[in-house]
């Protein structure tokens, strides 16, 4: 282990996504041999001093305790590496050709020690993350011909049909294609409010199902699952390094032939000068006394122990290097979509121009938007169904504006007012706007035929979030390519004063660069849209990632739940473990500071700086293991009742009287299909822009309607 620390031998390659046999603690070889090794000790010191059974005792505890780290610094010594343990066998060997095999034996059992106290902090975070496989149960219930039949996970192919029984745990990530239900994601994401799934919404890999029977298409198999591919992610990110612990091994490399020279010279100067017996000794006191593994171990150990606990709690860090950064953030950039909001957008009204229709209108958007990935394309679509399609062609993108093709022949632009005019629609889009919808005109052959107001649902905890943010010293930026009156609507509920509104992605990415100056950057977004300015921030961060392979590998850091109330609550425990990091850093480089000159000069023995060598180790180790745990990421109860997955189908839709401003103006109350299990009626209007009690925007005049629709007015 003390070589590993201190760049030992590679670690082995394997399948990280194949479920490991957790290990005991007791099953730990470094800690078996402590044991030993100090029982043989014990012994060694209760035999008749001076016998041969003394001997033979302290001979074994030397050598089974020198079994855990001997092999690797001659391992290590043959590939050109001067590791720690090296030190600790030059020492050790040196105490014995000196005939003080006592001491040998001593320095052996409190550096075994050391070892296996650091083989428990990482076999105890490798348990841990492979206890996530442990969610997935060992066999599905596949139906073949319509006949429910129990196979492996090995055996599970995309395609296949899941019957998922109440309380029977997900085996594999899929859609839902049959039936409704509440599914259990608190082991995953660290949510503990249950999500309402039905045909259309997305499942994962180990949670739970509530008390409804489902089928679930499969998307994923089990080695390629959301959760597969989190401790994959995770057990790479281990291997990334932060500042600090390149800090460490900087210091650490050069120190161990900084110290044999030292060494050296200690003896040979002070044998030429005085008597050999008094300074050869000396000289191996030294190179105990500099052996720099707990200033290596300083940072890896908190490390390991912060990603796997955060991982545990449904937020993935990647590594030292996103621990420190995120630790160090002041400043906190949001996106809108998918952000502060839920990333659920729906169509709230149509606003035709003078001779056209609502119908008209939507069905030239959805031919449009039918080509486009746009978060609100789906909702545009959806919008649309029940109409009949429309020929389309030659669909690009504007990036910033929005769409232009060829529908039925004749050509066609969709975007924002601005890129299309809105000429008669304009009080429209701006009351629209100020209601806090986002608003796309839509032209046909040269002719505006109206406009669609789409508007997506704010978190109910981004108030509470930003807030939290707030008390920890954290400035809030929001940045959105919406117009600025949404994104005005949008802020204020969230009680964000910093808006930077229609910007394009590379906008935010040099608006993201401009904030830095303030301070470290940390980036909130999707990953998707958002990838410039998540690659240009200090700190990358996605929201909602268990279903975004996209976004997991963009960011640093990705939320895996759908809580923003876990971004305060990740920047505080990265904070809580740069802090241990840092007590280890300086704690182990003041005891190597202070006992170099006490060895050198003859004040200390080999034993003593031994004790104190490896106790300083035993505590950097301890403290360690302090960053792995879960105090500052509580399970949040959830501001609102029960959440509802993301669809991944068209909605149900029931239409409403046309009234109101504009010839032929209607509301399409757009909601998930069966919220009526929820004691919503199918197709009743909701309110699609939710915050907390406290900050919700109040219905007008109780007309039942959402502040800023036709029905208000």
């Amino acid at each position: 282990m003390a070589d590993e620390c201190c760049g030992p031998d590679e670690a082995a390659s394997g399948d990280q996504t194949a479920p490991a046999e957790l290990t005991p603690v007791w099953r730990i070889r470094e800690l078996q041999a402590a044991a030993l090794a100090g029982l043989l000790l014990l012994a060694g010191l209760i035999a008749p001093a001076g016998s041969v059974v003394e001997t033979v005792l302290f001979w074994a505890a030397a050598v089974v305790g020198g079994a855990t780290f001997v092999p690797g610094a001659l391992r290590g010594l043959m590939k050109g590496r001067l590791g720690v343990g090296l030190l600790m066998t030059i020492a050790a060997v040196g105490a014995v050709l000196l005939g003080e095999i006592a001491e040998a034996a001593m320095l052996a059992f409190l550096f075994s020690i050391a070892e296996g106290l650091e083989g428990y902090a990482l076999t105890r975070t490798r348990n841990s993350l492979r206890a996530l496989l442990d969610l997935v149960p060992p066999t599905a219930t596949v139906l073949r011909n319509g006949t429910p039949t129990t196979v492996g996970l090995a055996e599970l192919r995309v395609g296949d049909t899941l019957l998922v029984r109440p309380g029977d745990k997900v085996a594999t990530d899929g859609v839902v294609i049959s039936g409704r239900t509440a599914i259990d994601t608190s082991v995953v994401t660290g949510e503990s409010v249950p999500v309402e799934v039905g045909p259309g919404s997305e499942v994962f890999a180990g949670t739970v199902n509530g008390t409804g029977a489902v089928e679930v298409q499969v998307t994923a198999t089990a080695a390629d699952n959301s959760l597969a591919r989190l401790v994959n992610v995770v057990q790479e990110a281990q291997e990334r390094k932060g500042s600090s612990q390149r800090l460490a091994e900087r210091v650490a490399q050069p120190l161990v032939p900084g110290v044999l020279i030292l060494a050296t010279v200690v003896g040979v100067v002070g044998s030429l000068l005085d008597d050999p017996a008094v300074w050869i000794p000396r000289a191996l006191v030294v190179l105990v006394a500099a052996a720099p593994c707990a200033f290596a171990l300083s940072v890896p150990i908190a490390v390991v122990a912060a990603v796997g606990a955060a991982s545990k709690a449904g937020v993935l860090i990647k590594g030292g290097a996103a621990v420190e950064a995120l630790g160090a953030v002041r400043l906190v950039a949001l996106d809108k979509t998918g952000t502060l909001t839920r990333n659920s957008p729906s169509v709230i009204e149509v606003v035709p121009t003078s001779g056209n229709t609502p119908d008209g209108v939507l069905r030239v958007a959805a031919a449009l938007e039918a080509r486009s990935e746009h978060p609100l394309a789906a909702a545009i679509v959806a919008a649309a169904g029940h109409l009949p399609a429309v020929e389309s062609g030659e669909v690009e993108a504007v990036p910033g504006q929005g769409l232009v093709g060829v529908v039925a022949g004749r050509p066609s632009r969709l975007g924002k007012p601005g890129f299309v005019a809105a000429g008669g629609l304009s009080a429209d889009v701006e009351r629209l706007q100020d209601a806090g919808a986002t608003v796309v005109l839509i032209e046909h052959d040269g002719t505006v035929l109206g406009a669609v107001a789409v508007r997506d649902e704010i978190r109910p905890e981004a108030a509470q979030a930003v807030e939290m943010l707030r008390r920890q010293g954290v400035s809030v930026v929001m940045l959105t390519g919406d117009n600025a009156r949404t994104a005005a609507a949008i802020a204020a509920q969230a009680k964000i004063g910093d808006v930077r509104a229609e910007l394009s992605p590379q906008d935010k990415a040099r608006l993201v660069t401009d904030l830095q100056a303030r301070g470290r950057v940390a980036m909130v977004g999707d990953g998707i849209n958002d990838a410039p300015a998540l690659a240009t921030a200090d700190v990358g961060i996605a929201m909602g990632a268990m279903g975004s392979d996209v976004a997991i590998e963009a960011a640093d850091v990705a939320l895996m739940g759908e809580d923003l109330r876990r971004l305060p609550d990740a920047i505080a425990h990265s904070r809580h473990a740069r802090t241990i990091f840092t007590q280890n850093l300086i704690l182990s480089g003041l005891i190597i500071a202070a006992l170099l000159p006490l060895a050198a000069l003859g004040i200390l023995g080999l034993t003593t700086v031994v004790a104190i060598h490896e106790l300083a180790e035993v505590l950097v180790i301890l403290n360690g293991i302090r960053a792995g745990g879960r105090r500052l990421l509580p399970t949040r109860p959830a501001l609102r009742g029960t959440r509802t997955s993301r669809p991944a189908a068209a909605y149900s839709q029931a239409r409403q009287p046309a009234t109101g401003i504009g010839t032929g103006a209607i509301s399409l109350p757009l909601t998930p299909a069966g919220d009526s299990a929820a004691g919503r009626p199918a197709g009743q209007l909701i309110s699609l822009t939710s915050a907390p009690a406290e900050t919700a925007t109040a219905v007008k005049d109780d007309c039942g309607c959402e502040p800023g629709s036709s029905c208000c007015n």
